[in-house]
């Protein structure tokens, strides 16, 4: 059965307020891209940036590029009126803040087919606050629309009273949470952001933790962060290499009738061909992007 992989792993956050940002964005090599209504736009410019961040979404400008939306909470004057224009705005996503609970993602698709929203749009979550993340399995399985985790790294710490440190240790438990939860409902999930522009190793070392951890991608705040980024979390020709001999000894084996499988002196088992055939779909889908 083919592996169905889409690539996130760049994903940049683009503000909505600046219609030449979203402008350039068409260009740039981000796996995805979020449109933002909330951090990244002042009141008084929130309904102008709403209305460019549909007219982007609905421009079909940006190839295969996912495009997500991130709205205002329902709390404040804003939310729902935004909710109600992503609904038909074509984005292929809304990424919802501060989720806390099943009943906020209820209260997100509740909006959203009120509003006429195809069945097609996805509902991401962000978790960024302690009540969320504790609430993390709960909130994954909460509607079939859920598939996505963003990690809300700034959010968090903030709310923790603690340090972004260059391990990361204060987040260890948090992204350890949303990441168990995430997996066992089938969700994807990307890391949080990496704040200092100028320390470009150091936004390395970061993904490379991520993708450690089993972040699908990683959510970034300049275009210069976007190709490290696609480099760590794209699989390397070492890996690609040794996937290719993998899945070729496994059927070979099936075919022969044979139990055990080899492979440069490994034993192979179902659980490595698995992750052998998703580093191949993974690579053949970067592929097909990247020809848009």
């Amino acid at each position: 059965m083919p592996i169905n992989v889409r690539p996130r792993r760049s994903v940049l956050y683009m503000p909505g307020a600046n219609t030449r940002a979203l402008e350039k964005a068409r260009t740039l090599p981000a796996d995805a891209l979020i449109f933002d209504l909330e951090d990244a736009v002042a009141p008084d410019a929130k309904e102008a940036a709403r209305a460019n961040v549909v007219a982007a979404a609905k421009s079909k400008a940006y190839g295969k590029r996912e495009i997500a939306i991130r709205c205002n909470g329902l709390s404040t004057p804003w939310g729902k009126a935004d909710v109600a224009a992503i609904a038909k705005s074509g984005a292929d996503a809304i990424l919802v803040p501060k989720a806390e609970s099943s009943a906020d993602v209820a209260s997100i698709v509740s909006l959203l087919d009120a509003s006429g929203a195809p069945p097609s749009m996805a509902v991401w979550a962000m978790m960024e606050t302690p009540k969320g993340i504790l609430r993390a399995e709960e909130i994954a399985g909460a509607h079939k629309r859920l598939q996505l985790f963003v990690m809300g790294t700034n959010d968090l710490v903030k709310d923790m009273r603690a340090r972004h440190t260059p391990m990361r240790l204060p987040m260890v438990t948090a992204l350890g949470l949303c990441m168990l939860a995430a997996r066992a409902h089938g969700l994807t999930i990307l890391d949080g952001v990496y704040n200092d522009l100028q320390d470009a190793e150091g936004f390395k070392d970061v993904c490379r933790q991520g993708l450690e951890m089993g972040f699908d991608g990683k959510t970034l705040i300049h275009p210069n962060q976007v190709e490290p980024c696609n480099e760590i979390f794209a699989p390397s020709a070492v890996e690609l290499e040794s996937a290719g001999k993998i899945v070729a000894a496994f059927k070979t084996a099936q075919a022969e009738g044979k139990g055990v499988v080899t492979v440069d002196g490994r034993m192979i088992e179902n659980l490595h061909v698995e992750q052998a055939e998703r580093a191949l779909a993974l690579a053949t889908a970067i592929k097909e992007l990247q020809a848009t």
